[in-house]
């Protein structure tokens, strides 16, 4: 693997949420989400995260955005909700630099996250950084959902 870029993790504002955004979108796409979610109502809730509850992060690479980090520290430490790193980017040690940036920046060593089990990669991902299995949620859905 050849070495990872110089990541710089700055505060999100509300000036970076279009590109915020449509990180968030190709989130959902990449990771096989089943939210219908329009581009406006993603937006509306990243500036909902942005305002208060949650912390967004977004690193970058030479000021060019390569990944972003939503979070919110609660009574057990941290949530992760998402941490996402741009297409042409990944397999090249942005997501653990990433990672590591972030719990420099947390008071707390309980961090917590959510994967979808059918989203493989992100689940060796998680486990290559330590991470074990938790907790399993399950869903019923309508007939006919996917």
């Amino acid at each position: 693997m050849s070495q990872p870029p110089e990541l710089v993790l700055r505060r999100a504002t509300a000036a970076d949420v279009s590109v915020l955004t449509e990180l968030n979108r190709q989130l959902i796409e990449d990771q096989g989400h089943d939210n219908p979610a329009t581009r406006v109502e993603l937006e509306e809730r990243m500036r909902r995260w942005l305002s208060g509850g949650y912390s967004v992060g977004l690193f970058e690479c030479a000021d060019v955005p390569v990944a972003y980090a939503v979070w919110r520290e609660d009574d057990d430490g941290i949530y992760l909700r998402q941490l996402f790193v741009v297409r042409g980017q990944r397999r090249h040690g942005i997501g653990r630099q990433a990672f590591t940036l972030l719990r420099r920046q947390w008071n707390t060593d309980e961090v917590k996250l959510d994967v979808l089990l059918h989203n493989e990669r992100a689940l060796a991902f998680w486990r290559s950084l330590g991470f074990r299995d938790y907790a399993l949620i399950l869903r019923l859905q309508p007939e006919g959902a996917t």
